[in-house]
């Protein structure tokens, strides 16, 4: 009989926001993001719990962050805005099929 073990160790990298993510502010999230990608991480939850406000600019970080995990080999789960303004916008552009979403 043989038996191979193979132990993993999966960094997950949980980056939460709080407020507005618009274009006026999204310079310095895509900044932190690559930098996070520099650094190694692949596998990443964006906590969105406390996200008022989603414009057409944050939801293209998120992207450009999901090609990125994903051509490293890792992926990005968003956690559900509790307002429902915010859920809103990301069931209109199917960001809910994309993404894997999480419950807070």
């Amino acid at each position: 009989m043989e038996i191979e073990v193979t132990e993993q160790i999966i960094r997950n990298t949980t980056v939460a926001l709080t407020g507005r993510i618009d274009a006026f502010n999204v310079g310095a999230l895509r900044e932190r993001f690559s930098q996070l990608i520099e650094d190694g991480a692949t596998q990443f939850v964006v906590d969105l719990g406390n996200v008022s406000f989603l414009d057409s600019a944050g939801m293209a970080a998120l992207v450009s962050l999901l090609k990125q995990a994903r051509s490293k080999g890792g992926d990005v789960s968003l956690v559900w805005p509790k307002l429902e303004a915010a859920k809103r916008i990301l069931r209109l552009t199917k960001f809910d099929r994309v993404f894997t979403m999480l419950e807070a």
